[in-house]
């Protein structure tokens, strides 16, 4: 269920500032009860197909959360387009100040605090894996393979360190992509956690930031995608990278505990019998991931929920501000009106609405 609502909370700050409630509420329906189910029971299960016959691992969920809810919001993006002035008339790109960086700062480390307790919460405290009748208790991770929080954790670290050195770079210490960078880092490395060397998860997260840095400007240059937030890149290309990079890393490790009675895997065993990691599972796995359940059918919904008239609020609300039109008062100092700014409107906004940027008004004229 917690992981149902991550989903859905990734997509939303994607699109943000232009979507509409409800548009965002049938979203996260199907992302969250009908998606990430899907590819939870695929490849977050000691017996899911995918673990047992390809050897696919993603024990703290590069994948099955991160690149999924990635892949979801860029569908999305894709259709509902970027905010009124967010690109100027010749494909300038026009940055939108956050609110308050510094609470947005915050945010960021309230999720690296929560990132760390879903790690704990994946593990099995207590489970038998004994074999030939002897009893042996150990913790495991979710694929039912022995693992220890102390490990786990410190590997947490070591890819947030090497996520938050990467990003400090590349950003020239801009505070929100150097607190983002880390939580990319943890994202590109979650995927082997369980098994990488503390250099490992410092490298993979490094790595994995400086992917979704470059990712998320790049394909706000060159195809116009406006990601609020950096969403689509921190978790989707981070959380896809890291199930790559986990089968190559991970090669001939057992993917997860043999299911009695299942079928030989596609890809091959351990010496024991266990499903061995392999790149091709993985990589396959992380196409599944981004793309199949997360792209596809929510570029799809998208499509129809614009179709009907139901994606994205009206210009002159979304000028105004939806925390004036849509959403209850957040601030006592937003004072204007909806009323108010119709009347605006009627005087002001037709040639700004009739200016660049796709028949948006630019930033600049939408402030005046």
């Amino acid at each position: 269920m917690l992981f149902s609502w991550t989903a859905a909370s990734i997509v939303s700050g994607a699109i943000m500032e232009r979507a509409r409630t409800g548009a965002f509420l049938i979203m996260a329906v199907l992302i969250g009860s009908v998606t990430w189910i899907i590819d939870a029971a695929w490849g977050w299960s000691p017996g899911g197909w995918m673990v047992q016959l390809m050897g696919y691992h993603d024990a703290y969920a590069s994948g099955v959360i991160h690149a999924i809810a990635g892949g979801a919001a860029l569908g999305a993006l894709v259709v509902i387009g970027p905010r009124i002035g967010r690109f100027g008339p010749n494909g300038e790109i026009r940055t939108v100040p956050a609110h308050n960086i510094w609470m947005a700062c915050l945010g960021l480390l309230i999720i690296y605090t929560g990132f760390w307790g879903f790690y704990a919460a994946c593990n099995i405290p207590v489970f038998n894996i004994g074999t030939d009748g002897q009893p042996f208790f150990s913790a495991t991770n979710i694929y039912l393979m022995p693992t220890t929080l102390s490990a786990i954790t410190f590997n947490f670290l070591m890819a947030l360190s090497g996520g938050m050195m990467a990003g400090f770079l590349p950003s020239r210490g801009q505070p929100y992509w150097t607190l983002s960078a880390g939580l990319a880092g943890i994202i590109a490395a979650s995927a082997g956690n369980d098994y990488y060397h503390p250099i490992h998860a410092l490298v993979v997260g490094g790595i994995g930031a400086t992917i979704a840095f470059k990712g998320h400007h790049y394909v706000e240059r060159r195809f116009k995608i406006d990601d609020a937030v950096g969403a689509v890149a921190v978790h989707g290309y981070a959380g896809f990278f890291g199930v790559v990079v986990a089968g190559f890393l991970l090669w001939g490790y057992p993917a997860a505990a043999p299911i009695e009675g299942g079928g030989a895997p596609w890809f091959g065993v351990t010496p024991d019998g266990f499903p061995a990691v392999n790149p091709l599972g993985n990589l396959i796995g992380a196409v599944i991931m981004f793309g199949v359940l997360g792209f596809a059918p929510f570029y799809v919904l998208a499509r129809a929920l614009k179709r009907f008239g139901l994606l994205r609020v009206p210009a002159r609300a979304e000028l105004a501000g939806l925390d004036t039109t849509t959403l209850e008062p957040s601030y006592p100092y937003f004072t204007r009106t909806y009323t108010e700014f119709e009347l605006i409107e009627r005087r002001d906004a037709a040639p700004l609405l009739a200016a660049g940027n796709g028949g948006h008004p630019s930033h600049e004229e939408s402030m005046r």
